[in-house]
Formats: C-alpha cells, sequence, structure tokens
C-alpha cells in the first residue's frame, strides 16, 4: 500500500489490473453510459445504484448533518455498498468527482477519508477525479483521449434524458419511451466499450439516429403542465436526493424539463478561462483549457442541431445565450456552487415555456441559495408571471413538506 506525502492512499498502477471502483450515481441515463467509458480505458467500473433510508442513516454515521446533503448522500451510499458484502473490501476503490472552485464539493473527497477511517475502512483508496491538478494518483490519469469520450457519453445521455423527459407523459402506448431509452444505452454503450461512436462524425450521426427513433413514437394530443427543474446540480439530477422529483411530477400530471447536464461543464470551463485572464496564469494552461471550451462548445452545437432539425421537440439554448440572459441580471463573478448558471438557466426555462420552476436545494448550500432562492424575486419582477419554488433537500426535510410546496406551486400554475 503507498502513502503519498500527504498521507492519503495512492490508486497505483497495480491496483488498475486488481481493482474494482466503485462511483456513485447522480444521472442514470448518462453515468450507464460513462461507465463503458471508463471499462473501454481498463477500469473496472461499477456504478452504485443503493438508495432508501439506510444509505440516510449511514452517511448520518460519518457526516454531521449541518455539512451538505449531497456529501451525505455519497459517503453513505459508498459505505453502504462496502458493507453489503458484495465486494473485497481489499480490492476495492472508490471515485469521486472535485470541481476545485469554492463550494464544498471540493472537500467531500477528504470527508469520505475521513468517514472510512471511523468505519473500518481505512485501506481503501480514494481516487479524485479532476482537472485542476488537485491530487494525482499513478494508476488513475485522465488523457485527452477519456475525456473526449467521457464528454461524448454526456451529450448522449442529454439528448436521451430530453427526448424522454418531452416524450413520457404523451406517450400512446406506456413503455415504449423507456424501452427506447433502454435500447440506446445499450447500443451506445456497446459502440463505447469498443472504442466506438466517439468521433463528431459517428455523434452526430448516432443523435439524429435517436431523434428520428423518437419522433416515430405515437403520442397522444393531451395537455400537461411544464415544470422546469434546476437547482444544485447532485439535488437537481439525481432521484436520491430529490426524492423521485421527476417521478413525483410526473404523476402530477406534468411534463418535466431538466436542463442539460453539458451546459455546467461549459460553465466551469469558462469560469477557468476567467480566472486566468482576471489573475494570471500559464500560457499553456490557456491554451489547453482554451482548447477544452471550444471542444465543449463543438459538442453542444451537435446536440442543438439534432434537436433543431426537428418539428416535434424544444431546443434548449446553448450556453451563450444562457450566459447573456443570466448577466442582465447577475454579474458573472457570483459563481460559488451552480452560481450565475443557475439563475440563467431559470430565465432560459421562463423563455422557453417552462415558467413553473423547482429549485431543488440542499439545506444548508449557501452559494445556491444566493443564486436560486435569492434570486426569484428579481426575476419576477422581470417576468411577473414566473411560478418558482425553492425546496429544500435534507435528512430532517420531510418528503411530505416538499411535495405539498410544489403541489401549491402546481395549482397556482392550473389557476
Amino acid at each position: 500500500m503507498t502513502r503519498t506525502k500527504d498521507g492519503r492512499i495512492e490508486f497505483t498502477r497495480a491496483m488498475r489490473k486488481t481493482y474494482k471502483i466503485l462511483f456513485p450515481n447522480m444521472c442514470e441515463i448518462h453515468f450507464r453510459i460513462l461507465r463503458n467509458v471508463f471499462l473501454n480505458a481498463g477500469y473496472d467500473i461499477e456504478l452504485l445504484t443503493d438508495s432508501g433510508q439506510q444509505v440516510v442513516d449511514e452517511g448520518l454515521k460519518y457526516v454531521h448533518n449541518d455539512t451538505c446533503y449531497p456529501a451525505l448522500l455519497t459517503i453513505g451510499q459508498m459505505i453502504t455498498a462496502l458493507k453489503s458484502g458484495r465486494y473485497d473490501v481489499n480490492r476495492v476503490a472508490l471515485m469521486m468527482s472535485q470541481t476545485g472552485g469554492g463550494c464544498r464539493a471540493s472537500n467531500y473527497i477528504h470527508l469520505l477519508r475521513k468517514a472510512l477511517e471511523k468505519a473500518g475502512f481505512g485501506q481503501v483508496p480514494v481516487i479524485s477525479v479532476n482537472l485542476s491538478g488537485l491530487e494525482r494518483n499513478s494508476g488513475f490519469t485522465i488523457t485527452l483521449g477519456l475525456l473526449r469520450r467521457a464528454m461524448g457519453a454526456l451529450i448522449y445521455g442529454d439528448l436521451m434524458m430530453l427526448l424522454r423527459n418531452q416524450t413520457r407523459p404523451y406517450e400512446a402506448n406506456p413503455g415504449q419511451t423507456d424501452a427506447l431509452v433502454a435500447r440506446w444505452v445499450e447500443d451506445i454503450s456497446a459502440m463505447m466499450r469498443r472504442g466506438k461512436g466517439i468521433s463528431a462524425k459517428a455523434i452526430r450521426a448516432n443523435l439524429n439516429a435517436i431523434v428520428a427513433d423518437f419522433e416515430a413514437l405515437p403520442l397522444r394530443p393531451v395537455r400537461k403542465t411544464k415544470v422546469g427543474v434546476v437547482g444544485e446540480i447532485y439535488a437537481k439530477y439525481c432521484p436520491l436526493a430529490n426524492n423521485n422529483l421527476e417521478d413525483f411530477l410526473a404523476q402530477q400530471d406534468c411534463e418535466v424539463m431538466v436542463p442539460a447536464l453539458f451546459g455546467f461543464f461549459l460553465f466551469k470551463v469558462d469560469n477557468r478561462l476567467e480566472d486566468i485572464k482576471l489573475y494570471g496564469g500559464s500560457r499553456l494552461k490557456f491554451a489547453f483549457v482554451s482548447w477544452l471550451y471550444n471542444f465543449l462548445e463543438k459538442m453542444e452545437g451537435y446536440l442543438v442541431d439534432a434537436l433543431s432539425a426537428s418539428s416535434r421537440y424544444h431546443t434548449p439554448a446553448r450556453y451563450r445565450h444562457v450566459k447573456e440572459l443570466a448577466g442582465q441580471l447577475i454579474g458573472y463573478g457570483c459563481k460559488m456552487g451552480e452560481g450565475w448558471f443557475l439563475t440563467g438557466e431559470m430565465l432560459e426555462l421562463i423563455e422557453s415555456g417552462y415558467g413553473n420552476i423547482v429549485c431543488a436545494q440542499p439545506f444548508g448550500c449557501l452559494p445556491n441559495h444566493i443564486v436560486g432562492k435569492g434570486m426569484i424575486r428579481p426575476i419576477r419582477e422581470r417576468y411577473p408571471d414566473a411560478n418558482i419554488v425553492a425546496v429544500d433537500y435534507d435528512a430532517s426535510a420531510t418528503r411530505v413538506n416538499q411535495e405539498n410546496r410544489i403541489k401549491l406551486m402546481l395549482s397556482m400554475a392550473r389557476n
């Protein structure tokens, strides 16, 4: 077992050959495809799907309740998995992302290591996935090839999520939408396992084919209440964190619009560019970040082009437009957590006809309370018909109270 200078256990090249890597789920479609990107790169990856009160209870044992709720859940999910008996705890590693920003998410990994020591799993290495050079492991490297494939997986996931959410509420034959998503997830995953489907030509062809298949599904001519979902990234996308918010809204006869995940990555890379411009940095770093930003914009363009060719589906605005909208109400220096981007997403949803919005926030997440709940008043001053409810998610928050607040918002939408 190799320890680094700062005392953490390194994930070594030797471990890469024999260790299984576990990582927490967030976006089901995206991460199922992303797993196959790592498999193709030679990593034995498994996506954790443990859920329920047991995960919350495990998190509460090792993470203070005042700490960010997503940290409590992801750490609880990982420790639940280690205690399950499904894995050899001496041949398993955990993987967690670090954004490198001012959000507490950059410190989840330290909370996780502390929790592992308390739970008796101090020998388990933790891999940091980041582009900021925060931690390095000889057995895990983010290469340009891996990064390109990962971004391809996310753009596929975004398209299928957007199409599913705009199709399932209206499908004439219940279950067809989910079946089509499952088939395409498997098809794309099979391509990824073979190292295919990631060239620009292949991505554009696959995106167009996916849209064509969804357009072929028969729909019912019914009206639904359109609801957008924004918020802290984990609370917005992960059913474990938001008490299956999308399913609840579907039960309330709604069409749900959850913005594409890809915009958040553009936001984070854009912030790096602004930091270098303001505070300095090497030319090499600026050149790489500029290349990455341009690459992500090109990928975003593939998604927009595929949806724009369809007369059935709504095409979300590009990142640049979301940034322009946000700049009308909030400064770009407000970038902790989801920063001004969260405000921009609300404005873009309103502009697109999804003026009923649920803002999902972990209780105690100060940045997102500012750019989410704190921006509701100025948004309503500009858009009087905007119908926004901020809902706090926490281990101590009751599901009944959360759902009642959403039902009140929906009653206002319908009246």
